[in-house]
């Protein structure tokens, strides 16, 4: 039943999605092109909904429903009001208020207000407000105001890994899955430090022996300003045991990618292993 317009406004609901956003029309009755667009909070809470001022999206969802639930999403536990919850999200806890997981993830948490695990994102959990999980198997930390943009202040951790077994640079891997990177959103700075550690675990070469070992602490920021990255560091050598002549990691950006180089010595199989800890500033202006 189409919903009559309220005196005063030139706009009513239309349709909700099934994550319960409501999407308004100012078109006139029996119009069979509708026009389409989101209302203000006046014109949300006019009609009895819910408006989220983090996201400007109006809801369907009042104190006591805190989620759409599917046949998708029923392993979930939701605490708190004007949770979204996408259908395909699974395994998944929620405790606090106004918090996004979208669709096709699973094995998340996530405690506080306004934050959002994004659309696949697996294993990872964040605290805070209005915090931005991107990466599977990470652990964000957000500290923003509730009128501060997604993700503007918030730190981040995450793995690397790969494997070496000749001298060429080699790509290390975000959760060691190839061709998996961390992306820096645009217009943000980003201070990190790593924490680089290298085993030899096999390979023929003469020189050295499995257990070999080398570790890094790199420190410095990646930029993106308006799609294009740089970034700048330094890296003190920590601590070394055995044969590691030649064994080298640093950080360096490709596209919109952080990545971390990892170099070997030839006929020697070396493990690598990065813990990256990311403070991020996400400006909201054209850098």
């Amino acid at each position: 039943m189409a919903i009559p317009f309220i005196s005063g406004f030139e706009v009513k609901p239309y349709s909700v999605s099934e994550s319960g956003i409501v999407t308004f029309t100012s078109g006139t009755e029996g119009e069979d092109i509708p026009i389409l667009l989101k209302a203000n909070q006046l014109q949300c809470e006019a009609y009895g909904y819910t408006y989220n001022k983090a996201t400007g999206t109006c809801s369907i969802f009042r104190h006591n429903i805190d989620v759409a639930t599917t046949f998708d999403n029923i392993n979930n536990n939701t605490q708190g009001p004007r949770n979204n919850v996408a259908n395909g999200v699974d395994n998944s806890y929620v405790m606090g208020e106004e918090n996004t997981l979208e669709s096709l993830t699973k094995n998340n948490i996530v405690i506080g207000s306004n934050n959002t695990i994004k659309t696949t994102v697996e294993n990872s959990s964040i605290q805070g407000t209005l915090g931005e999980a991107t990466a599977t198997n990470s652990i964000v930390l957000g500290g923003n105001a509730g009128t501060d943009i997604l993700g503007k202040r918030q730190a981040i951790q995450l793995l690397y890994g790969t494997q070496t077994t000749d001298g060429t640079d080699s790509f290390s891997y975000l959760n060691g899955i190839t061709d998996s990177f961390f992306v820096v959103p645009e217009n943000t700075a980003i201070m990190f430090e790593a924490d680089i550690l290298a085993v030899r675990v096999g390979g023929t070469a003469g020189a050295g022996a499995v257990g070999d070992y080398k570790s890094w602490i790199e420190t410095g920021l990646v930029i993106n300003k308006s799609g294009t990255l740089s970034v700048d560091s330094s890296t003190i050598s920590h601590s070394s045991s055995g044969t590691t002549g030649g064994w080298n990691a640093e950080s360096t950006v490709s596209g919109t990618n952080y990545i971390i180089t990892a170099e070997g010595v030839a006929d020697t199989t070396i493990e690598w292993v990065s813990n990256i800890r990311f403070t991020q500033l996400k400006t909201g202006v054209t850098l």
